[in-house]
């Protein structure tokens, strides 16, 4: 049976991949870099390190890595602080699941942004465990963000359900051995193939009911 949940955070409760893609495609031109057609899709679950070190030798910013994650993640921050682009029934979500489940969050961001969103969102007591893929060893689809989460939730990986968007997410989640919830993106939809591992896929957070989560395991 499912005992806890684990969200992601961009795609799935924030919509700031199209921010990230334009603070990231801007800041790359600025810089002289070249952005890439599928730059987009490849940085998405990417952890701090690998984006800023791609946007620096793969796509010719040459400002060193640490640089450029400090200016990107200086832009995004402020970019939060003036508008919070919160998915519709994001919050009815935390608080409808959390009621029932423990939660736990599984992000690509930075430990700085995944902080200041939950706490301008009002619900970073709402989750017992938050985990970056900057505190892990490599980014999704990597599974260790995954399994780090369960595990510091107290709960096997078998009994944790996902909710995510993006196929390197998806991936991660699936590798990691949890039930998966997909929410894809309109703008950035996941892989068919990534897309073919999920569970459930449901068009909205609002119809992401606790009853359809305690029946995932049952129709996994």
């Amino acid at each position: 049976m499912i005992s806890a949940v684990v969200f992601d955070m961009d795609g799935v409760l924030i919509d700031t991949e199209p921010v990230w893609e334009e603070v990231r495609r801007g800041y790359v031109a600025r810089s002289g870099g070249r952005w890439l057609p599928d730059t987009q899709s490849r940085l998405m679950g990417m952890s701090t390190p690998e984006w800023s070190g791609y946007l620096d030798v793969d796509l010719g910013v040459g400002r060193g890595a640490g640089r450029v994650a400090d200016e990107v993640i200086d832009e995004m921050a402020a970019r939060y602080r003036s508008e919070l682009p919160l998915i519709p029934g994001a919050l009815d979500a935390i608080r409808r699941l959390g009621a029932e489940f423990p939660l736990g969050l599984a992000s690509s961001s930075p430990r700085r942004l995944i902080d200041q969103v939950l706490a301008s969102a009002g619900v970073g007591d709402a989750f017992q465990v938050t985990v970056s893929t900057e505190e892990c060893s490599a980014g999704k689809p990597d599974p260790e963000v995954y399994v780090v989460a369960a595990r510091s939730l107290g709960v096997p990986p078998q009994e944790c359900c996902a909710v995510e968007d993006s196929s390197n997410g998806l991936r991660s989640a699936i590798a990691a051995g949890l039930a998966v919830v997909a929410v894809p993106h309109q703008k950035y939809p996941p892989a068919p193939d990534a897309l073919a591992g999920a569970t459930l896929v449901v068009d909205r957070l609002d119809e992401l009911t606790v009853s359809r989560v305690r029946g995932l395991r049952d129709s996994a």
